[in-house]
């Protein structure tokens, strides 16, 4: 085994790692244990709504905890092919919303429906959620809504902005999930994919007060340039929100149980019994995904001992061509692309702790460098590729997709820095 193959099984290890410490099971079960729902009523049921990439895996150990629930309902993305037993599983298009999550928004809404002052909702959310659950008001299409993702997700701007819009397109989001329940009393245990942990952007905030208001979500688009191509049912539907106001949301307890944060000081415990030192250098690498390059290219220097660099965050990318690819695979081809001839070995893993990164079956890119003459011997450009946001083609003319199973969790992304004399 040569260095560099050393130093990648390191990283995947690492990555491995990040991963594990974002079990969802693992965090229902912490957030159960020490801040428990109330006391279910003799009169009362027990709802438990589970939605997101990581939903059966909540679900399923809140069913160990909560057994005998009125209903049990579980909405994950269709590569998630969990099953559960006394459990309904309903999968669903992401990150673009299809029918199946129309329909499962359906589902959802007439549970809700049903319940009462005597009873219990419990919700389960994790990242994802907000494509999974489309239900677009009054006048609005599904085709209208899928449109409008589309249109978020090729202009670069962050979850955050990408929740406050859709927040004010939907019947759930924003707080819609809390007051469908009203009067029953609602626990929410989340599963965060947002780095900062805002409760109001996890899924799009089912069980928080919104972001901001339709003015500000019509304010976003146009900063964004993409008004103009927004349909126009959304279009008229924000106009007229702007002169509304939505019903409070209700006392909703809403509990963190995992994050970005926690997963990476998972890959520094994992780095200490590989016994490498690790640094955290961000916990914020966000914003588009060429700032972010740069940000790791500075950190790839010589090092007079093994050196791991941490990085966590969730970037964003401009589409400009019509090739595949995600956030992290371009991350990682840029930095293969840009990094500098230095006297040691090196690689440099970026990859999406759900398993997925955009709509392709890679969690990301896992590069050294060889990348390039990889990739030059398959008789590809590089360059080209890249401009044509088609980075899955690039890694994997080298050999250098990461790929893994979808994981059933979703805390955003992690890199891995590894630099060897």
């Amino acid at each position: 085994m040569t260095k560099t193959d050393a130093l990648r099984t390191q990283a995947r290890l690492l990555f491995d790692a990040a991963v594990a410490a974002a079990d969802p099971a693992k965090a229902v079960r912490h957030g159960l244990t020490h801040n428990p729902p109330p006391a279910e009523k003799p009169e009362g049921r027990t709802f438990l709504i589970a939605v997101g990439k990581a939903a059966p895996a909540m679900l399923g150990e809140a069913l160990n905890a909560l057994p005998n629930p009125y209903a049990a309902l579980a909405v994950t993305h269709h590569e998630n092919d969990a099953t559960l037993k006394d459990a309904e599983i309903l999968r669903a298009g992401h990150p673009v919303p299809d029918e199946a999550g129309a329909r499962a928004a359906q589902r959802v809404m007439e549970l809700l429906a049903e319940a009462t002052e005597h009873d219990r909702v419990i919700a389960l959310m994790s990242g994802g959620g907000s494509a999974l659950l489309p239900a677009p008001p009054a006048g609005v299409s599904l085709a209208d809504k899928a449109r409008l993702n589309s249109l978020l997700l090729s202009a670069g701007l962050d979850i955050v902005q990408m929740n406050l819009v859709r927040q004010q397109v939907s019947l759930l989001k924003g707080g819609g999930f809390a007051r469908l329940a009203t009067p029953a009393s609602v626990t929410a245990y989340l599963l965060s994919d947002v780095i900062g942990d805002d409760l109001r952007a996890i899924a799009s905030g089912p069980t928080v007060s919104p972001i901001g208001t339709a003015k500000e979500a019509v304010e976003t688009l146009k900063d964004a340039g993409i008004w103009g191509a927004v349909p126009n049912t959304i279009r008229s539907h924000l106009e007229q929100a702007q002169n509304q106001s939505r019903a409070p949301v209700p006392e909703v307890s809403n509990i963190l149980v995992g994050s970005n944060r926690l997963s990476i000081e998972a890959m520094v415990a994992e780095a200490g019994r590989l016994g490498l030192n690790a640094r955290i250098v961000s916990d914020a690498l966000t914003g588009d995904v060429a700032d972010a390059a740069r940000v790791v290219l500075s950190e790839l220097v010589p090092r007079p001992e093994p050196t791991v660099l941490l990085f966590g965050g969730e970037t964003t990318v401009r589409i400009k061509g019509s090739g595949r690819g995600g956030r992290n695979q371009e991350l990682a081809l840029r930095v293969a692309l840009q990094a500098p001839d230095i006297a040691a070995e090196w690689v440099f893993l970026s990859g999406g702790t759900d398993g997925r990164d955009g709509p392709t079956d890679a969690a990301g890119g896992l590069v050294d460098a060889g990348t390039l003459p990889r990739i030059n011997a398959a008789g590809q450009d590089t360059k080209a590729l890249l401009a044509n946001n088609d980075s899955y083609a690039a890694l994997a003319a080298g050999g250098d997709l990461l790929m893994t199973r979808a994981t059933g969790t979703n805390v955003a992304d992690v890199q891995v820095l590894l630099i060897a004399p």
